[in-house]
């Protein structure tokens, strides 16, 4: 359901970390000087070709952005006042790198000293059924079969879906301690990336990799907005990454950016993957539609009669969902508190 952050699942720490993590909350923490700070420190330097120019792609997401009039995701609860403000002062926390880099210097310092491997976002069983149904929906899609209630195909032994498998590329973006990755390898994926814009981050989930003997998994330092990768995946993975970025003061701009990002690294005839606690299943393919109709829109200012047809066809389509996470009703509207959806590139 909107609005609705899931407490990560810490598999080696005690709940302190958690309260200390809810504890950095202060009203007038983040100024308009530090947000500038932020937002120049969004950018991660990279060894990986060219991109366009930051502030350029900025301008052209907040025009965009106020051309469609595209809703920022919304809450479901009100509070008084107090609250909201302290509930917003804690999402521009989430949402900026500063965040991510001390929260990942702990848990390698952590890991290096007791062996802890750090928490798990929205928990171990979502990473797993997360895992085990997107190797369900890569084989139906080898074996040219459209998906269909994914949930009740029976997971095949990794040595059966090997041979459907290995052609898939898989990159996942902001992989933070890369764990969902080692998942995904135990289904029998073998061509792994995973992306994070923060270096410990990375550090952390090489060094894990390492320990758990998964040494063949590529972990590079990335930032998904201005992404450096010139290579394109079948496989796109997204487990809390539009989440935190949606949480950034800028957080509509800049899931405008990702949106324009995500949509050169997935393949022609790839998946994007993405979990979510704060989107629902709807709210997400009703961003990715506000995504094709501006994109299609961009493509027939500058079309030629030759590509007329294709600059009507939408760069994403929704595939399929899991189905198989609890559900609630709440306000007369059934939901859950996490959501995975699957998206087809044209």
């Amino acid at each position: 359901m909107a609005g609705i952050r899931l407490a990560p699942e810490d598999s080696d720490l005690s709940s302190q970390q958690q309260q200390q993590t809810r504890g950095v909350v202060v009203g007038d923490l983040i100024s308009d000087d530090e947000r500038s700070v932020a937002a120049d420190s969004w950018s991660i330097k990279s060894e990986y070709g060219s991109t366009l120019d930051d502030d350029q792609r900025q301008t052209d997401a907040a025009d965009a952005l106020s051309a469609a009039n595209f809703p920022a995701p919304s809450s479901d609860y009100s509070s008084d006042k107090e609250e909201v403000e302290a509930e917003e002062a804690e999402q521009s926390m989430l949402g900026l790198q500063s965040y991510w880099d001390a929260a990942y210097a702990d848990e390698l310092t952590n890991f290096r000293e007791h062996g802890h491997s750090g928490e798990v976002w929205f928990g171990a069983n979502v990473m797993e059924v997360v895992a085990s149904w997107t190797k369900s929906l890569c084989i139906d899609i080898s074996r040219g079969h459209l998906p269909n209630h994914v949930d009740d195909i029976k997971s095949e032994p990794v040595d059966q879906g090997d041979k459907y498998l290995s052609a898939w590329s898989v990159l996942d973006i902001g992989t933070g301690n890369g764990l969902l990755l080692q998942e995904i390898a135990k289904q029998g994926f073998s061509d792994l990336t995973g992306t994070d814009y923060s270096e410990g981050a990375v550090q952390l989930a090489r060094s894990l990799a390492d320990r758990d003997g998964f040494p063949n998994i590529n972990f590079l330092v990335d930032d998904v907005l201005e992404t450096k990768l010139e290579r394109q995946f079948q496989l796109v993975m997204d487990k809390g990454t539009l989440d935190a970025i949606g949480l950034h003061p800028d957080g509509p701009v800049k899931r405008m950016m990702y949106w324009d990002s995500v949509s050169r690294l997935v393949a022609s005839g790839g998946i994007l993957v993405i979990t979510s606690c704060n989107s629902t299943k709807d709210e997400l393919v009703q961003e990715v539609e506000s995504f094709n109709q501006r994109r299609i829109g961009m493509s027939q200012e500058h079309e030629t009669p030759k590509d007329e047809e294709a600059s009507r066809e939408p760069p994403f389509r929704y595939l399929s969902h899991v189905r198989s996470y609890p559900t609630f009703m709440f306000g007369g509207s059934e939901g859950s508190r996490v959501a995975t959806v699957a998206f087809s590139r044209s």
